[in-house]
């Protein structure tokens, strides 16, 4: 490690004295001060990791001299604090490691020398399944399932947290990697040992997901990244990367009564992507960041990967000091936070200067008005007044050649019902986009308490659920006495994890799936997620939206998009008379008020005391022990890959790839999602079929 411009210093916290890399010392040679903060992350992380070699004096220089307007050219090497993994993109990082242990072995090495050198934590969150809805023991037979699915990758990676140093994983029926990020493992600032040292540095991550973004609502840079960089990440490597543009996105005002964090996202991602992010930086910054919440900070940085840039950061100020205290972190880490962030002038104040920025937009949060996203595309805003004549519009493309009515009588649980065309199939509370954020999740609470006193109900075609991102949110709608509320109105809890927002959707009710299919009826699902492309939530519905959780709830009651739930009525209370929105809607000082009442850091020091530990079925499941994985042969989920077949100590030299082809070109608006989807499994799929192959059950497709 070099220190070619002398700025490490030694900040004295807590009684411990730190050693750090002073970005004021730097400004003294050259002037930074009107650098964003995103790109003061960067600096720093590089003046800490400068070797000569990866990073010189050149690379330092050519980022504190960052100019806005010129074109991305210069390249720089990144080096995450720490990486974080999801199940179903972490599992093959971890084969690797598995494998490489293999390797290692065969050449007459230690295997057990390959462990990741930066901390890596696994959140299992993505194999929960909503095949029961609707019930009080919804959450335990769907998590029985899903153990009984999961079984050998949960005993690989119940191996691997043991076999690994460094390595750690946050067992199912927890949460969502995101939220349980922001919620408990990130550290903003590290005060850790480097090299014999104690230091003080940023906490940057890594993730293989593109969601990590929302970590960005905390100060905190990060995003989502492939396999092989997050293995690269977790083996201590650097990212390359190009220095990038930064947009400054300027937030003043408040929002308006009647709109919420979601309804300000949707508007803030129409934007960008009219503006055009792709491989930006986006810094939000102006005076409305004194009326924003932490949770509505990390609802906006979630969907940087909607927006199209590669992060939407905040800075660190005094509403992420109180985030943290109320999220259970300790007061020593509060402490070294606000005092290393106010050392290097990161931290963010009302007279904070604005810094230079590549292009700047900016909003009026008071401008905002309820909205909700799709059919197809989270850009694609509607404002509520227009939903209805939007759905009729865009359902033309699915019925312009269609034979038929658009409706058919459909009998299911002893109730005779019309199944018509913009029948809401789907209503999930989902994602930790929303469940993060206490204001809109009490307020579908609240708004599910108002409904259910005037006789309010989903209807029998809705399939409700509540997935929540954490077991804080279930703990403080209980406390709030919401979740009896929500419950009459179908909203169970279904599991702690990604569920329907990655197409976990589980099976319809067979007599509405066989309606749908037979019919070809343009079904809806009306979800709290990021995303609603073709096919992605289920494959029996054609228009997929985006909403916030109480307008998820009022969509579940009024069942069809061709109903105005801004001037119709949701339907009729006990009396005959007509319910409207307007009469159930609970008002921002309500949900204040509600938040402030059953809130409190308690409920996060215990949701998250024994967060590795895991229920009774996680530590039943048997894996094996040792530093060496017992790989099987006829294994469909766990496989040693052969990238280290006859490897020898012997290196080839690197030689120049020639012939090689492109394998798909693609248009606009292709996505990674339509090329290999999250979630369910399509039984006519290439996977689907080397599955049943295998004779694995299609009701075992995972």
């Amino acid at each position: 490690m070099q220190d070619t411009f002398s700025v490490r210093r030694t900040l004295s916290v807590n009684d411990k004295d730190y050693s750090y890399f002073s970005l004021p010392t730097l400004s003294e040679q050259i002037d930074i001060s009107r650098l964003p903060f995103s790109l003061k992350i960067l600096l720093e992380n590089l003046l800490r990791h400068e070797d000569g070699l990866d990073i010189t004096r050149s690379d330092i220089e050519a980022l504190a001299g960052w100019d806005p307007q010129a074109r991305p050219e210069t390249e720089i090497a990144f080096t995450p604090s720490r990486v974080v993994l999801q199940d179903f993109t972490g599992v093959p990082a971890v084969v690797d490691l598995a494998a490489m242990r293999d390797a290692m072995k065969n050449l007459g090495g230690n295997p057990e020398l390959i462990n990741p050198l930066s901390p890596a934590e696994l959140v299992i969150d993505h194999s929960v399944q909503v095949d029961r809805y609707g019930s009080t023991n919804a959450l335990a037979l769907n998590n029985d399932i899903e153990f009984g699915r999961n079984q050998e990758r949960y005993s690989f990676l119940k191996w691997g947290k043991s076999a690994f140093s460094n390595f750690n994983v946050v067992p199912p029926n927890t949460g969502i990697v995101h939220q349980v990020n922001l919620e408990h493992l990130a550290r903003v600032i590290f005060g850790a040992e480097r090299n014999g040292e104690l230091m003080a540095y940023p906490d940057t991550v890594v993730g293989t997901d593109s969601h990590t973004t929302m970590i960005n609502g905390i100060g905190v840079l990060g995003w989502g990244v492939g396999g092989i960089e997050a293995e690269a990440a977790m083996l201590g490597q650097a990212i390359t990367m190009l220095i990038p543009q930064v947009v400054g996105f300027k937030l003043t005002g408040e929002l308006p009564e009647g709109a919420n964090a979601t309804d300000l996202v949707l508007t803030v991602v129409q934007m960008l992507r009219e503006l055009g992010v792709v491989g930006k930086f986006v810094e939000f910054y102006g005076d409305g960041l004194a009326s924003l919440p932490l949770a509505d900070r990390a609802t906006l940085a979630n969907m940087a990967p909607e927006y199209g840039a590669t992060c939407g950061i905040f800075p660190v100020d005094e509403e992420s000091l109180n985030y943290l205290r109320l999220s259970g972190r300790s007061e020593e880490q509060v402490a070294l936070v606000e005092a290393y962030t106010r050392a290097q002038g990161m931290f963010h104040t009302a007279s904070s200067p604005d810094a230079e920025y590549s292009d700047i937009l900016e909003l009026d949060m008071s401008s905002v008005v309820p909205s909700i996203s799709g059919p197809k595309r989270p850009q694609d805003r509607i404002l509520l007044t227009e939903a209805k004549p939007t759905y009729l519009r865009d359902k033309e493309v699915f019925t312009r050649d269609r034979e038929g009515s658009g409706s058919i009588g459909v009998e299911y649980k002893g109730e005779q019902f019309d199944l018509e065309d913009g029948a809401v199939v789907i209503a999930a509370i989902t994602s930790c986009t929303n469940t993060s954020n206490p204001a809109v999740m009490l307020g579908a609470g609240l708004l599910a308490r108002n409904a259910a006193a005037r006789g309010l109900k989903a209807k029998p075609w809705v399939k409700t659920s509540l997935g929540p991102g954490s077991r804080v949110v279930t703990d403080y709608l209980n406390k709030a006495g919401l979740m009896d509320d929500l419950e009459a109105l179908g909203f169970y809890v279904v599991g702690y994890g990604c569920t329907t927002c990655i197409g976990n959707s589980g099976p319809l009710p067979e007599p509405i799936g066989e309606a749908i299919r037979e019919n070809d009826l343009v079904a809806c699902a009306v979800l709290s997620g990021n995303r609603n492309f073709e096919g992605r939530i289920h494959a029996n519905v054609k228009m997929n939206y985006l909403a916030s959780p109480p307008l998820v709830v009022a969509y579940a009651i009024a069942g069809n998009l061709n109903v105005d739930i801004t001037s119709e009525p949701l339907g009729n209370d006990q009396d005959g008379k007509p319910v409207y929105l307007r009469d159930i809607w609970p008002s921002s000082h309500e949900i204040q008020q509600c938040i402030a009442a059953n809130v409190t850091s308690e409920m996060f020091k215990e949701g998250y005391s024994s967060v590795f530990a895991g229920d009774e079925r996680w530590q039943a499941v048997n894996s094996p022990v040792g530093e060496m994985f017992d790989w099987q042969d006829d294994s469909t989920y766990i496989r040693n890959p052969p990238y280290f077949d006859g490897m020898s100590m012997n290196v080839p030299p690197v030689q120049d790839i020639r012939g090689a082809r492109c394998l798909a070109k693609l248009g606009d608006s292709i996505t990674t999602d339509h090329i290999s989807p999250a979630g369910a499994i399509a039984e006519d799929s290439p996977a689907g079929a080397y599955l049943k192959a295998k004779g694995v059950a299609r009701a075992d497709f995972n």
